[in-house]
């Protein structure tokens, strides 16, 4: 699905099994936008924005700084994939797994030794969170970990996120650091730059992948773990996040009536991905139910 913003007006083009859009030809600042209260948001920290210019339509501290856990991978897969060569194989050091039981990190459950292309790694760390993949690419396209990092934080400079630092390529908790943290606006930012990427936006909305087994790798299976995806209608990705200090966050977007929307929940619970996606749920409500109320429907 495409979707552009030309002279104010709102031009979407549907693609194969998204909805009609009936908002097609109005203007977009025009569109009857939400004014009133937002209630029963748990997260300290969200943003909710249009999909097209970025606009924050709803937030709350959008610009604290907080730890923000496997978000973190959005940008771990920017970098991937703005170094190009996507077929390139990657070996996944033995340091990988050990990375991710010394951190008890959420894992694609791969195996020391696999050869997989980093076009599958991108699966592994999008859909099941795998802090695996991360260790991995961050060692290949680095190269190494302190090469990417570096990596990560400039392109978070160049753009212009200046709430923003990673201290590590999954989000995890650095012990001799202040560790990974953003704000709601700059997330919201980030999001919309993947987003934008076809590849990422490929990976970041599907709801499973399967690797079959080869010469060199294992069988895998990976599902993910954004609960919107099966849940709210529109929804089109992008990434989840939990650790003891950032709680349950989630960065997502949607499409409805051709009208898309994205935003991000940081610390919703303590732990619980359902508290992400019940505070996503009602942000998006409270958005779109003016919205699609008021467009006529062809």
């Amino acid at each position: 699905m495409l979707q552009a913003a030309v002279a104010g007006v709102l031009i979407v083009s549907v693609g194969q099994g998204a909805a009609a859009a009936p908002a097609a030809g109005v203007p977009f600042a025009q569109l009857p936008w939400p004014t009133g209260e937002l209630d029963g948001v748990r997260a300290p920290g969200a943003a909710l924005a249009d999909g097209i210019t970025g606009t924050i339509l709803w937030s709350r501290q959008p610009n604290v700084r907080l730890p923000i856990a496997s978000i973190t991978k959005v940008m771990t897969a920017l970098v991937v994939i703005n170094s190009g060569d996507l077929e390139r194989p990657v070996t996944v050091p033995p340091e990988s797994i050990a990375y991710c039981v010394r951190n008890d990190g959420s894992t694609a459950d791969l195996a020391a030794g696999e050869v997989i292309s980093t076009r599958e790694l991108l699966y592994a760390l999008l859909l099941p969170s795998g802090c695996d993949a991360a260790h991995a690419l961050a060692e290949a396209y680095g190269p190494g970990q302190d090469g990417f990092l570096a990596r990560m934080n400039n392109t978070a400079r160049d753009m212009g996120l200046a709430g923003t630092y990673f201290a590590d390529p999954s989000g995890l908790p650095v012990p001799e650091d202040d560790s990974t943290y953003s704000t709601p606006a700059d997330l919201v930012a980030l999001g919309l730059r993947a987003m934008s990427v076809p590849i990422f936006r490929e990976v970041a909305g599907s709801r499973n992948h399967h690797l079959s087994a080869g010469p060199a790798n294992r069988e895998h299976n990976w599902e993910t773990t954004n609960l919107l995806l099966h849940a709210y209608p529109g929804a089109i990705g992008i990434k989840t996040g939990s650790t003891d200090a950032a709680g349950s966050c989630l960065l997502f977007e949607t499409v409805r009536a051709g009208i898309p929307l994205i935003g991000v929940v940081l610390h919703s619970s303590s732990g619980s991905g359902i508290a992400a996606k019940e505070d996503a749920e009602r942000m998006l409500n409270w958005a779109y139910t003016p919205i699609l109320s008021a467009l006529p429907i062809g």
